[in-house]
């Protein structure tokens, strides 16, 4: 079973301008309303490639209702914990040639410790060996840093594996909790590692420094560049097709998604990267935070190369 754990998650309104202008009245030419949080749009990717999963999270108030009634109604299964207060709800403005973006993320319900027991208690309980388990994104007001290393540990014991996509004291810490996969971005990677990420080279650097926190494998994804796969057999870099941006927010959410699957074919860890780099791709070419078809994925896959960077 994949199981996707979101613990603030998030109800993702986008809106079409014309143009981005300050100080004005701005007017929609569109809306779009998506189901938003990492391991959430992990399992929508999932659903597109055809693969099951259940997602899993926090969630309170009528935008919880909203946001539960949505998954399902896609198909995907939930079991959310529900807490006191409202699921948050996160804006981004876009203008009509896509050149930039604004993105506006609520903090999100604050928690209680009897809840943080209630979240562990639930995970150990699911828990069991072969399983997948994907968990990511920023955490509830109340929760501390460690959190997701207290999960991962867990899950560790029962023979699970875990696929950790965080970022500062969050990410190392639960590096340090040895996942099997943390992905990283290129920027979250210089911030954990105190160095520069830029450049392909420097990526690759920071990709073997992280490396040495715990993890069996890292993966930094770095937009249209494409992703790096740093493990103990060396490092590689996973090339990005050629397509026309639209909205890379969530697009590494998606390529989690390809990973996931692949890695549930019992493919190579590099040979499930290209998955996730093809999903990814499918995601940026879209509006909003929409999932790419299978049918693209599969058109992108095929444009995928790779290259093995030097030690």
């Amino acid at each position: 079973m994949i199981y996707t754990l979101t613990l603030n998650p998030s109800v993702d309104r986008e809106l079409s301008v014309p143009r981005i202008d300050f100080d004005s009245v701005l007017r929609t030419s569109a809306t779009r309303l998506d189901w938003g949080g990492k391991g959430i749009n992990v399992s929508r990717m999932l659903k597109s490639l055809g693969c099951e999963s259940i997602v899993l999270g926090a969630a309170g108030g009528k935008m919880g209702e909203m946001l539960r009634d949505g998954i399902e109604a896609l198909g995907i299964p939930t079991d959310f914990i529900w807490l006191d207060g409202e699921t948050r709800s996160n804006i981004s403005i876009v203008p009509a040639d896509a050149s930039r973006y604004i993105k506006v993320n609520e903090p999100g319900p604050a928690v209680s410790p009897a809840l943080l027991e209630q979240i562990l208690s639930k995970v150990e309980g699911l828990a069991a060996p072969g399983d997948w388990w994907v968990m990511g994104g920023s955490l509830l007001p109340g929760m501390q840093a460690d959190f997701y290393a207290s999960l991962i540990r867990a899950l560790n014991q029962a023979g699970a594996r875990v696929i950790l996509d965080a970022e500062g004291e969050a990410l190392r810490l639960g590096c340090e909790a040895k996942p099997f996969l943390v992905k990283p971005n290129h920027i979250e990677a210089g911030n954990l590692t105190g160095m520069p990420a830029g450049t392909v080279e420097e990526s690759a650097r920071a990709a073997r420094q992280i490396l040495s926190l715990g993890p069996q494998e890292v993966v930094i994804s770095m937009g249209e560049t494409g992703a790096l796969l740093a493990n103990r057999a060396g490092t590689w870099r996973v090339h990005s097709p050629k397509i026309q941006v639209r909205n890379p927010i969530g697009a590494g959410d998606s390529m989690v998604g390809g990973l996931v699957f692949g890695l549930v074919q019992e493919l190579a860890v590099l040979d499930a990267l290209k998955w996730g780099v093809a999903c990814g791709a499918a995601a940026a070419s879209l509006d909003g935070t929409a999932i790419g078809s299978r049918e693209r994925v599969d058109q992108l896959l095929q444009e995928v190369t790779v290259s093995a960077l030097p030690a």
